[in-house]
This record gives structure tokens, C-alpha cells and sequence, in this order.
């Protein structure tokens, strides 16, 4: 058996040469293991030393399993809890099952790694419950915190204003050969748009431009939200080594729903991407966003493929990851959809060939853009309008 963890695990069981070999063969696992002959011991056990996991046999004097798993149950719930009980006692296992044992296994115990399976994953299962209520405890704070955003938002728009622009990256940041820079021209004061941009590793670094429904104070409160659940699953990444941040498909998917639970009335439209600054490719998914983002390589310009539903609109949604070659001198635009109410051309079709030729003609600049497009100064613009420009020199 590989040496595995230092979990402490209770066993009890009243038959010595059963509970002797269970003994050994966890501790000779890694396990810190404890034991006891009875249920009222292994109760006065449990108490002190708040063990990871139980094991338990169902016939035991003084007091036996099923009175333990249940005191055990009530006391601490999130305890995994294993029966190891003999054959003809199955009645008894399926009333351990109903008070909240988490498995089973049968003695005699055929092959010890019956019972190493059933270790391993009752504690996987527990961890997982750990992990997940204190993703939630982390959740809630983080809504408590952008409830209280929201407050301000609504109450001194100079005061939302300042918040939402201290959470948008610098104008102008360089990763190894890649340069990101950005612009937002807000409708009103505060905007529904954001993009961000950040290293998640020494091999990878992270983007992307949303843009909330409607305008103001409520959709500005979505883009710090949104913010902050892509720094949560950051943050797992970090310590969890959980790798949605990675594999923008799942991560949309992930905040598809917590914004959908949040139930604010708002939904988004995304980009995201993650490149890979060491094998220089880039990972990408978009999220019911439009325009899609265009490809400058070699004078040509083209967009991306890749379409999806918006963010938040339902419970449930699966999304697809696009994977592509980032070569140098390659730029890479974003735009939100609030640059199309600002051209001139009349049909999209138009818009959307303006919008190449333009990239085309770019020196990989937001200034390029922001006098091309008549942004500079301009007030009173239709719908924000947010630019995100990428390239590897």
C-alpha cells in the first residue's frame, strides 16, 4: 500500500484480530489511525480527537454501531463514516446507510484494498464537500462585498465610478512578447463593459472583454461580479491546483451559472481566451459576444470563429473551446457590440467589413482606433463601446 496521507482515521470494531489487521494496514498506509473496542469508547474518541473518518462494526457491547452513527451523524454530519460489517448482518448495513453511513464493506474483508478504496473515496468525497463550502463561504462574501459595491454604485456614481475603474488592468502591460492594451468609452458614467487581463502562471496568461445587458449602476455591479468570480477560480487554481481557469469552456459554463443563481435580471456576453506563452497558442471561447474577435496575421484580417449563449441566461450551459497557433507579429481585436451603434454604415454586413479593413490598417495602437472611430473626447455615445488590442511583438 503507497503511503497516501496523514488522515486520522477511527476504527472501531469490538473483534481484536479484525480491528489489529485494520490497524496495521492503514497505518502502514500513511494513515494516523486510532481504535477502539466499543461504541461508547469509540464515541469518547471521536469527541476528543475529531478523526477524518470513522469505520464502525454493527454488533458491538456497550454500545453498539448503529446507536454510534447516529450520535456521530448528528454531531458531525460532514464525518465520513464507513460500515464494516459481516455478511449476515446486511439488514443492519442498509439501516447504517439510512442514518447517514457514507459506505460499506463486508467482513470478512476478502482483500484489504476493498477497504483502501472505500477509505480513499469517502475522504476524496469529503474533501470535495470541504472545498465546496468554502468556495461557497468565499462566494457569499464576495456578494456580500459586491452588494455593498452596489450600494455605492447607486448612492455616488463619482464614488462607482472610481471602484469600477480600479479593478480594469493598466492601459498598457507587457507579458514576455505579448502586449496588451485597452480602452472603454462609457454611455454613461458608469459602464456595463470590462476587460481584463492577467497571468494565471509562468506559462499562461488570461483575457477577456464582456459586456453586461443594459446600462449603469445594476450593470456595472455584473462586471465586479464578474471580476471577482474569475478571481475566485484563480484562487483555486493557486492553491487547489483546479484548472478551470484554464479551459475557458468550463470557466463560462462555471460563471453561466453563478450568475444565473444570483438571479440580478442581467446577463453577459464574453470573450475568453488563455494563452500559452511558452508553446504560443491560444485557447478561446466566446459567449453569445458580437462582434467575434479579428485576426490581423500577414496584412489580412479575419474573424475568429466561434459563437455560444450569453452568460447567465440559463441554469445550465455548455460551451466549446477553439485551440489555434498564436504566431508573431499577430494582433488580435476585440471589440463590444457598442461599436457597431457608432459606425456609419448602414447594414451589418457593411459594419462588419468596416471593422476588418480597419483592423488591416492599424499600427496596433488603441489611439489608431479611438481617432478612426471618432471616440476621442465623444460623449453621448449609444452604448459603451470597449476595445481590447493583443499582439505578440
Amino acid at each position: 500500500m503507497v503511503p497516501k496521507t496523514t488522515n486520522k482515521i477511527l476504527t472501531v470494531d469490538d473483534d481484536d484480530v479484525a480491528r489489529k489487521m485494520i490497524v496495521d494496514y492503514l497505518d502502514d498506509g500513511g494513515y494516523e489511525v486510532l481504535e477502539a473496542s466499543n461504541g461508547q469508547e469509540g464515541l469518547e474518541i471521536f469527541r476528543k480527537e475529531k478523526p477524518d473518518l470513522m469505520l464502525t462494526d454493527v454488533k458491538m457491547p456497550v454500545m453498539g454501531g448503529l446507536e454510534l452513527l447516529e450520535k456521530v451523524s448528528k454531531e458531525s454530519p460532514e464525518t465520513p463514516v464507513v460500515v464494516v460489517s459481516g455478511v449476515e448482518n446486511m439488514d443492519d448495513v442498509a439501516v447504517a446507510l439510512k442514518y447517514g453511513a457514507w459506505d460499506y464493506v463486508t467482513k470478512p474483508i476478502s482483500a484489504m484494498i476493498v477497504l483502501e478504496r472505500a477509505v480513499a473515496k469517502a475522504l476524496e468525497r469529503s474533501r470535495l464537500i470541504e472545498e465546496n463550502r468554502l468556495y461557497r463561504i468565499a462566494l457569499e462574501e464576495a456578494n456580500r462585498a459586491l452588494k455593498k459595491s452596489l450600494d455605492v454604485l447607486e448612492e455616488d456614481q463619482e464614488a462607482g465610478r472610481s471602484v469600477q475603474m480600479r479593478m480594469l488592468p493598466e492601459q498598457n502591460i507587457q507579458f514576455g512578447e505579448y502586449q496588451f492594451s485597452h480602452n472603454i468609452s462609457p454611455s454613461l458614467y458608469l459602464s456595463g463593459d470590462f476587460v481584463d487581463y492577467f497571468k494565471i502562471n509562468d506559462e499562461r496568461l488570461g483575457f477577456y472583454v464582456a459586456d453586461v445587458s443594459g446600462h449603469g449602476a445594476s450593470s456595472a455591479f455584473v462586471t465586479v461580479l464578474l471580476k471577482s468570480l474569475i478571481a475566485l477560480a484563480l484562487t483555486k487554481y493557486q492553491i487547489h491546483n483546479d484548472t478551470e481557469i484554464l479551459e475557458p469552456d468550463k470557466l463560462l459554463s462555471k460563471i453561466s451559472t453563478e450568475i444565473y443563481n444570483a438571479k440580478l435580471g442581467k446577463y453577459l456576453t464574453i470573450v475568453y481566451g488563455v494563452i500559452d506563452w511558452v508553446e504560443h497558442k491560444l485557447t478561446y471561447c466566446i459567449g453569445g459576444h458580437f462582434p467575434n474577435p479579428i485576426w490581423f496575421e500577414n496584412g489580412k484580417a479575419r474573424y475568429l470563429e466561434g459563437k455560444g449563449f450569453p452568460v447567465g441566461i440559463m441554469k445550465q450551459t455548455t460551451y466549446k473551446s477553439t485551440t489555434l497557433d498564436f504566431p508573431k507579429n499577430v494582433q488580435l481585436t476585440l471589440f463590444s457590440d457598442g461599436v457597431l451603434e457608432i459606425l456609419k454604415e448602414s447594414e451589418l454586413p457593411k459594419k462588419e467589413e468596416f471593422l476588418l479593413s480597419l483592423a488591416e490598417g492599424s499600427d496596433g495602437t488603441v489611439d489608431y482606433y479611438l481617432k478612426n472611430l471618432e471616440l476621442i473626447d465623444k460623449k453621448g455615445l449609444p452604448d459603451d463601446v470597449t476595445l481590447l488590442l493583443l499582439k505578440r511583438t
